[in-house]
């Protein structure tokens, strides 16, 4: 089998000077020294007609500095980072061949076995890198994950996408400039895409920490990454009348006093609760107390509404608007007010009429006598 093997360094290479090589010999233990050549992969497989590169360390520990000259196929010295790069020819047999990596000094030597294997059909490899594996928002957040998925197979693959959330959690993939969902993506040999994961927990969510595994999968490869919601509490106001009533009854022209109850359901204090409302036209609508300091998860607080129609409103139901809104909260809901017209006017209405009787009784007396 022919091989062009190339050392990506110089034929010849110096040690760092000898203060690096105590400072390294420093972090090794007192007792080891030595000479040392090491790769990540000793063992690679490759296809006829392409090219792969293999990391090469060289860690001197201990020792004095020295030159190394690096022969066909060689490393050289003393914690130095390299790479070997092999030229698969296309005609290679497919097969194994150990190649051995050398690296020859005045008083050191060093070598490294490194085997590889020739292949017509590599199984294909998948990587998924999220940007960022954890964000933080409330129940009401959408969360967006980006995922970069990368095909380090040599062949074109299918990317199918799945996510495992809990339970009620809504997760989808979308384009990472775009709406549009999906559910696979195309990779060409060494390609990589980025993708978003959408991820929508349930309003009704607890406060807490919640993982959502993402997968991508092609043939019989795969792979995952674990995501984290840190959801944060989030309060939620809700408004009624004392034993759920929205009803009350008014005078017209009478401040009247209504019970409201302002309940937080949600897994958060509402702090700093501000109170308003709203009337038909010429209403007067304020509260007692205007605002509420503090209301803890599923604690009531109950404050007067003091609602008061115009002096001429005339008799009928009417609706008036009540609202309490906190940082990040609101809610608002309505009343139906029964206004009822004050009895001096009805008492008022009641002598017009009886003059007005008397007054026409008096006039058909008088022409009648005439």
């Amino acid at each position: 089998m022919r091989y062009r093997v190339i050392a990506l360094c110089s034929a010849v290479l110096s040690l760092a000077t000898a203060c690096c090589v105590a400072a390294k010999a420093e972090d090794a233990k007192p007792d080891i020294k030595g000479f040392f050549l090491l790769t990540d992969y000793p063992a690679v497989t490759l296809r006829p007609g392409s090219t792969s590169s293999i990391n090469l360390k060289l860690q001197n520990y201990g020792l004095p500095p020295e030159r190394f000259t690096l022969s066909v196929g060689g490393a050289p010295p003393g914690s130095v980072a390299l790479e070997l790069r092999l030229d698969v020819p296309k005609d290679a047999q497919i097969g194994t061949t150990n190649l051995t990596v050398n690296a020859d000094g005045p008083t050191t030597k060093a070598s490294l076995p490194v085997a590889v294997t020739l292949a017509t059909d590599l199984p294909a490899k998948l990587a998924l890198n999220p940007q960022l594996p954890e964000l933080r928002g409330t129940s009401k957040s959408s969360f967006e994950f980006q995922l970069n998925i990368k095909n380090d197979s040599g062949k074109k693959v299918t990317a199918s996408l799945s996510a495992q959330a809990p339970q009620n959690f809504d997760a989808t993939y979308t384009e990472q400039y775009g709406s549009q969902e999906l559910n696979a993506i195309p990779l060409d040999p060494g390609q990589s895409k980025d993708v978003k994961l959408k991820v929508r927990p349930p309003n009704t969510v607890a406060a807490g920490k919640y993982d959502v595994v993402a997968k991508v999968s092609a043939e019989d490869a795969s792979a995952t990454a674990t995501l984290v919601l840190d959801i944060t509490g989030q309060p939620k106001i809700d408004i009624t009348g004392r034993e759920g009533l929205l009803s009350a009854r008014a005078s017209a022209g009478t401040e009247t006093s209504i019970p409201v109850v302002l309940t937080n359901s949600g897994t958060a204090a509402a702090d700093q609760v501000e109170l308003s409302g709203t009337g038909p036209s010429g209403w007067k609508v304020n509260f007692e107390p205007k605002t509420i300091d503090r209301i803890a998860p599923n604690e009531n607080k109950e404050v007067q509404a003091l609602i008061t129609p115009p002096a001429k409103a005339i008799a009928g139901d009417y609706v008036a608007t009540l609202r309490a809104s906190a940082r990040g909260e609101s809610s608002s809901q309505t009343f139906r007010i029964a206004v009822v017209t004050s009895t001096m006017w009805g008492v008022f209405g009641v002598g017009l009429i009886v003059v007005a009787l008397l007054v026409l009784v008096g006039a058909v007396g008088w022409f009648g006598r005439r």
